[in-house]
């Protein structure tokens, strides 16, 4: 597969290509859109690019029936797919005078179009997490050719982002709450040294893993259960419940990976789960202890967070 990307620099805008294997337990290291190292990519990546079916999702309701981008009070709606390495970033969310995915991008499409739109994304990451997939929706008040506006925002932004689509959606698409489900993967490696090309994207565990204890906690996190021990105690939450659709352990050595889908995640959420069964796989606590703490425990029974740059926004679904 081939993959472009637009980069600007002084003014001055270079194209870059890399072709890429696609294949799960593969490691693509080299340049593409900025990425230095690539995670264990899977075949069908462009699978969930578009709408998929899930439920009475109001979104694909309202594309079913045939209604355009245009709103009956002529805003244009647009989909934005995003990559992007976190280590450059502390996480999606604007702040003042660090750099943020949102900051990036905002300033990008304020040069492009010359004011800056309102912005809703799929997934808030953290602060130095990743994202394979990230969708972003704006509503714009006018036409835009898809093509050009990728090609504009990717000689805008930083070399450790891409905008890989820019999609014409049905009226009022937002993608946050259309969303149906997000996955994410969380990459560890147990490689008896760390390994300098992987350091940026999993965390490097030394001492042994059960992985049979590792594919239990996976199995009874399955569901819907109380997560409040799996997020910070000082949370704008009031919701703990999540349902998880599914997750899982998967090993290709040194590899060892989480992937887990929920129709939605607490701030942490991930990371926390990822700490507390590797505190189970390296016979910290049991687990019976952490079946107990999906019932609802405090945050101060589960396991530490385990570092955000071993955490990828895997994919969305609509």
């Amino acid at each position: 597969m081939l993959s472009r990307c637009y980069q600007g620099t002084e003014g001055r805008t270079h194209y870059r290509e890399m072709h890429f294997t696609w294949r799960d337990g593969v490691w693509l290291t080299g340049p593409s859109c900025g990425w230095g190292a690539h995670s264990l990519w899977e075949e069908g990546m462009g699978a969930d690019m578009s709408l998929g079916q899930c439920g009475m999702n109001e979104a694909n309701a309202r594309r079913e029936a045939g209604v355009g981008p245009q709103s009956v009070g002529g805003g244009y709606w647009y989909r934005l797919d995003l990559q992007y390495d976190g280590t450059a970033f502390r996480g999606w969310a604007r702040q003042p005078d660090v750099p943020t995915v949102q900051g990036a991008l905002e300033t990008a499409l304020g040069t492009v179009l010359g004011e800056v739109p309102v912005l809703r994304v799929a997934g808030r990451t953290d602060s130095g997490a990743h994202a394979r997939r990230q969708v972003v929706s704006v509503e714009l008040d006018r036409h835009l050719d898809c093509a050009a506006l990728v090609r504009s925002l990717n000689a805008l932004t930083p070399p450790e982002m891409c905008v890989s689509a820019c999609t014409a959606m049905p009226i009022k698409f937002d993608a946050r709450a259309d969303a149906c489900s997000r996955t994410y993967r969380y990459f560890l490696t147990t490689a008896a040294v760390p390994d300098p090309f992987t350091r940026r994207y999993c965390l490097h565990v030394s001492s042994a893993l059960d992985m049979g204890l590792l594919h239990k906690t996976a199995e009874l996190t399955i569901g819907q259960h109380d997560f409040r021990a799996f997020t910070p105690t000082e949370t704008e939450h009031v919701f703990f419940h999540r349902t998880v659709l599914a997750c899982a352990w998967s090993c290709d050595k040194p590899f060892v990976w989480l992937e887990i889908e929920a129709n939605a995640f607490l701030r942490q959420m991930v990371r926390t789960l990822v700490g507390t069964m590797l505190e189970v796989a390296k016979g910290k606590l049991t687990v019976a202890d952490y079946q107990a703490l999906l019932e609802g425990k405090e945050r101060t029974q589960a396991g530490p967070t385990a570092p955000a740059h071993g955490l990828f926004l895997w994919s969305v679904k609509y």
